[in-house]
């Protein structure tokens, strides 16, 4: 039997799921967390039409137990605050970047120690970057249904193959954190998997905005980023993508008009394409 296997055996158990929507399951969610020190999450979202993400769905496993909060019909952030943001407990998420960024933007929950199975993937895997998936197909040779990837999360009532698919997104993710370790005490890498770990954790705790300029800040002028930090304050204040007022691509076209220019007004407008913006960033910036 190989190593995989036999951890396998050993760790991977039948969890019983429950859904939680109600202050009754979160008190039954918050008794159950309490008596755990390490436990894996994942959250379902969208993310197409608005400055911040709209949070659907967050996933918890712990040992025997699944647990799937409905964050339309219940606000989980009293009860997995102090879970998340307590150093003594372990939190096992893939790409911890991505789930970090949805908590703290609409939680206002800044997690702390998480361990990320992807980044350590990354180092056992000599580089490579693999999906939440093919770690699991190379684990236990499954392969999980992906078909609701992009589907309508703020939809309800939710589909059976959603709810099955967020449960998976977190089902394995104890069983592989434990196999990893084993392997990257092995090869004396489990400090590293902890360091980077925690690099994508902040990266995802940050401000959007700021995540965003030093994203762009090699490229960008003074005044490009003038006009790049003006435009993320007019998106938050709509609640809307920033693309959704202009694209990053036109920044340095914008940033080239000059008040002077006779054609400053009819550039800008080729540009934005909208007559109320036109008018706020000649007032800013002409």
């Amino acid at each position: 039997m190989s190593l995989k296997s036999s951890l396998r055996n050993l760790f991977k158990k039948k969890r019983k799921d429950f859904y939680i929507s109600d202050h009754k399951g979160l008190n039954f969610l918050e008794e159950e967390l309490s008596k755990h020190s390490i436990f894996g999450l994942d959250t379902e979202f969208d993310w197409r039409t608005t400055y911040y993400p709209k949070l659907s769905l967050i996933q918890i496993s712990v040992a025997k137990k699944l647990f799937l909060i409905d964050c339309l019909k219940v606000n989980p952030q009293s009860i997995l605050k102090k879970f998340l943001e307590d150093k003594k407990i372990l939190k096992i998420f893939h790409s911890v970047r991505s789930d970090a960024t949805v908590l703290s933007k609409c939680l206002s929950i800044k997690t702390k120690n998480t361990f990320d199975i992807q980044q350590a993937e990354k180092l056992l895997s000599h580089n490579e970057i693999k999906s939440y998936g093919k770690i699991v197909k190379n684990f236990f040779g499954i392969n999980l249904e992906k078909s609701e990837t992009n589907s309508n999360w703020l939809k309800r009532p939710l589909t059976d193959l959603q709810i099955r698919y967020a449960l998976d997104d977190v089902d394995y993710l104890l069983e592989i954190y434990e196999y990893q370790k084993k392997e990257l005490v092995k090869t004396n890498q489990l400090d590293q998997a902890f360091f980077f770990s925690k690099k994508e954790l902040n990266l995802g705790n940050e401000s959007l905005k700021k995540l965003r300029l030093e994203k762009n800040k090699k490229k960008f002028s003074i005044r490009d980023r003038e006009i790049f930090l003006w435009r993320e304050d007019l998106a938050e204040e709509d609640d809307v993508p920033p693309a959704f007022i202009f694209k990053d691509k036109h920044i340095n076209h914008l940033s080239k008009i000059k008040a002077k220019d006779k054609y400053a007004r009819k550039k800008v407008m080729a540009i934005i394409g909208n007559t109320e913006i036109t008018n706020k960033f000649i007032s800013s910036f002409l």
